[in-house]
C-alpha cells in the first residue's frame, strides 16, 4: 500500500512532557483515567482518507482501551511505507504523578530484544563475519552439552531458532537468580540433557539464544552491546536505544514498571537489572521514536544498515511452532506459527505477519508487521495489562477492513 498524495488530513498526534523523570520510582496508586495528549506535530504524511479514518478509530480505541483495563502507560508508533504515519504517548510515566509518556520515553522492551539478536546476526553474515551454518563451537569452544556430538553439530541458526534440542526455557530460572549466561553455559550446560536432535522441534530458550553473545565476541573482539550500537541502533536513527541498566537507570525521560495492587491500581515499581545478564533475549531499552525507525529498517527502508537478502534470511521460518493459544489469542483461526531469527511468523487470513511479544520486570512489548503491505505496529507497556494480548491483531483487523 502507498501513500497517497491526495489531499487529506496530516495525523499530528503524540503526547510530549517537559517535565523531568526521577531516577528511582516511588509506589503510588494508579489514577483512573488517561491523561489529555498533548500533541505536537509529526513531519507531514498525506495521507488516504481511509486510512486516516482508522488511525483516527484505533486512536481512540486505544485510549478507551487504556481507560477501561486502567494501564499506567503505554505509547504506539504505526508505519507504513517508509513513514511513521503515527506516534502517541497514553498515560503515566509513573502512576500517581504528572510525568507524561512521550516519543522518547524509554522502556524496557523484553524479549522484542530477539528481534534484534537475529538482525545484528545477519548483518554480521552480510559482513562476512561469520555464516548462519557455522559450528558454535568454532567461535564459543565452551559451549558443550551432556551429548558432545549434538554440541558439535549445533549451529549458530539453531540458537536463534530455538532449536537446539535443549529442554523448553532451560536454565531461564538461572538468570533470574542473576547468573551471568556465559557462566550458566559453562558450568551447567555440560550436565544438560537434550529433548531430541537439533533442528527438528521448537523449545523457546534465553540462555541457549544468549549464546550468540559469546559468538560474537570472539568473532569481532567486541561486546554484542557495541555491536548493537555500532551496527543497528547508531546507524538506524535510534537514538535513545541501550541495551544495559546503566543506561536505563541514569534515563531521565523514562518509563517505571508497574505491578496491581488491586482491580483497579497499579503501583510503580524500580528497573531490575535482571535480563541485562542475557542482553540477547531480553535486555534492549528503547523509546517508541526508536522503535519506528527500527520498524523503518524491518520493512527494508534502511537498506544502507541491513539489506533486504538478509532480511529475508532472518524472516525466513525456520521451525514450526504450532498454535500457541498465548500467542495472539484473538487469532486462534491462523493456519500457521512458526519461527525464523528471533522472530515469530504468523499465518493469518493469506497475510504473512512477522511478529513478536516481549516481558519482563513489569514492562510488555508488542511488535508486528506485514512485510507485503509495508505496514507495521509497535506499542510498549510500563505494566502486565490485559491491552497489550488485543492491540496488535486489532490494529491489523481494522488495517484490512479499512
Amino acid at each position: 500500500m502507498k501513500l497517497s498524495l491526495s489531499p487529506s488530513s496530516v495525523f499530528t498526534g503524540f503526547l510530549i512532557s517537559a517535565v523531568l523523570l526521577l531516577n528511582r520510582c516511588a509506589n503510588a496508586p494508579g489514577p483512573s483515567a488517561q491523561p489529555p495528549a498533548a500533541a505536537v506535530a509529526l513531519p507531514p504524511v498525506v495521507l488516504d482518507s481511509s486510512v486516516q479514518a482508522m488511525l483516527n478509530d484505533y486512536d481512540r480505541y486505544f485510549a478507551q482501551q487504556m481507560t477501561l483495563t486502567q494501564t499506567p502507560g503505554a505509547a504506539v508508533v504505526i508505519v507504513v511505507d517508509s513513514q511513521i504515519v503515527f506516534m502517541r504517548g497514553y498515560g503515566k510515566r509513573i502512576a500517581g504523578r504528572p510525568d507524561l509518556v512521550d516519543m522518547h520515553t524509554v522502556f524496557r522492551i523484553g524479549s522484542l530484544s530477539k528481534g534484534f539478536a537475529g538482525v545484528l546476526t545477519g548483518r554480521l553474515v552480510q559482513d562476512e563475519v561469520f555464516r548462519w551454518d557455522d559450528p558454535v563451537q568454532q567461535y564459543y569452544p565452551g559451549f558443550t552439552l551432556r551429548d558432545q556430538a549434538q554440541a558439535k553439530r549445533i549451529r549458530l541458526w539453531h540458537l536463534l531458532s530455538h532449536t537446539t534440542g535443549l529442554p523448553y526455557h532451560a536454565f531461564t530460572n538461572l538468570i533470574e537468580q542473576g547468573y551471568d549466561t556465559h557462566r550458566i553455559i559453562g558450568e551447567y550446560f555440560p550436565k544438560a540433557p537434550v529433548c531430541g536432535v537439533e533442528g527438528s522441534f521448537f523449545s523457546y530458550q534465553n540462555v541457549a539464544f544468549c549464546a550468540i553473545e559469546e559468538v560474537m565476541k570472539n568473532a569481532t573482539g567486541k561486546t554484542y552491546q557495541e555491536l548493537l550500537v555500532d551496527k543497528i541502533f547508531r546507524p538506524a536513527g535510534m537514538q535513545t536505544a541501550s541495551c544495559d541498566f546503566g543506561s536505563m537507570r541514569n534515563c531521565q525521560d523514562k518509563a517505571c514498571p508497574h505491578f496491581r495492587i488491586s482491580s483497579t491500581a497499579w503501583a510503580a515499581d524500580t528497573i531490575s537489572p535482571l535480563y541485562y545478564n542475557s542482553a540477547a533475549a531480553g535486555g534492549v531499552n528503547a523509546s517508541i521514536a526508536d522503535m519506528g525507525e527500527w520498524l523503518k529498517l524491518l520493512l527494508g527502508f534502511k537498506p544502507e544498515v541491513v539489506s533486504g537478502a538478509t532480511l529475508d534470511k532472518v524472516f525466513t521460518p525456520v521451525v514450526k511452532t504450532g498454535k500457541e493459544r498465548r500467542i495472539m489469542p484473538h487469532w486462534i483461526d491462523r493456519d500457521a506459527a512458526s519461527y525464523a531469527m528471533g522472530w515469530r511468523v504468523l499465518k493469518h487470513e493469506n497475510d504473512t505477519i512477522i511478529y513478536h511479544g516481549g516481558y519482563v520486570n513489569g514492562f510488555k512489548g508488542e511488535i508486528a508487521f506485514n512485510r507485503k503491505e509495508k505496514v507495521g505496529i509497535c506499542v510498549l507497556f510500563n505494566a502486565a495489562t490485559e491491552l497489550s494480548g488485543t492491540c496488535v491483531q486489532e490494529f491489523f483487523d481494522r488495517w484490512k477492513a479499512k
